[in-house]
C-alpha cells in the first residue's frame, strides 16, 4: 500500500514580496513599454502589464495615463477596497521616485480640468463639461451626497451608466478624496433643478475637507 501526502497550498506571499517582484519585472518590461507608448501603440504591452498587475493581486486595476508632472503615469488602484490597500501601499512604498518620464499613483488622481475631458463609449462621446451635479452637503458628517446628470446617461446600458456616474467624480476629486467625502452617489434621470458643474463640485468638497 502506498502512502500519499495531502497537497497543501503554499501560504500567500506577503504584499512587500509581491511588490518587489513587480518592480523587478517592470524594469525588464520597461523598454518594451516605452517603445509601445512612443509609437502610440500601448495595446502591444497590454497583456504583459495585465499579467504583471494580476501577480501583485488579481483584483487590482491599472491604467497608463499622461502624467501631471511627468510624461507618463502608471496608476494601480484597488478602487478603495480595504482588502487591497496593503498591496497598493507596498507597491507604492517600493516604487522608484517620480522622474521626468514616469510618475506612479496608488489611486486614481484628479485631472487638472475634468471639464476638458471627453469619454468615448461606443457611438457616444460624453463631454464631462456637460455633467451637472446636484449636491447635498452634510457638514456635521463631513460628507456630500450627489446625483450626477448627463443627457446621454439614459442611452447607456446599466454597466456603462454606472461607470459614467462615478468616473467624472473620480476625475474631479481623485479616487481617494471621492471615497472619503462622497457618501451617496446616484444617477439623475432628469436635469436637477439645482445643480453645479464638476469644478464647482471640487470647490465644495475641498472646502468641506479643509
Amino acid at each position: 500500500m502506498g502512502w500519499f501526502r495531502k497537497s497543501v497550498p503554499p501560504p500567500p506571499e506577503a504584499p512587500a514580496v509581491l511588490a518587489q517582484r513587480f518592480w523587478e519585472r517592470w524594469y525588464v518590461l520597461l523598454p518594451e513599454v516605452a517603445a509601445a507608448l512612443g509609437e502610440g501603440e500601448p495595446h502591444r504591452v497590454e497583456n504583459q502589464l495585465c499579467d504583471l498587475v494580476a501577480d501583485l493581486h488579481p483584483d487590482l486595476h491599472f491604467a497608463l495615463e499622461r502624467g501631471g508632472r511627468s510624461i507618463y503615469a502608471l496608476v494601480i488602484s484597488g478602487q478603495e477596497d480595504p482588502r487591497l490597500r496593503p498591496h497598493t501601499d507596498a507597491w507604492k512604498a517600493a516604487a522608484p521616485p517620480d522622474d521626468a518620464i514616469w510618475e506612479f499613483h496608488d489611486s486614481v488622481p484628479p485631472v487638472p480640468d475634468p471639464t476638458g475631458v471627453t469619454v468615448n463609449l461606443g457611438p457616444h462621446r460624453v463631454h464631462l463639461a456637460d455633467i451637472r451635479v446636484h449636491v447635498q452637503v452634510d457638514a456635521d458628517a463631513g460628507v456630500v451626497d450627489v446625483a450626477v446628470y448627463h443627457p446621454l446617461l439614459r442611452e447607456l446600458d446599466p454597466a456603462a451608466r454606472s461607470a459614467m456616474t462615478f468616473l467624472p467624480l473620480d476625475a474631479t476629486l481623485g479616487e481617494r478624496l471621492a471615497g472619503r467625502r462622497l457618501r451617496r452617489v446616484e444617477t439623475a434621470e432628469e436635469p436637477p433643478a439645482e445643480s453645479i458643474d464638476l469644478l464647482e463640485l471640487r470647490e465644495v468638497v475641498h472646502r468641506l475637507a479643509g
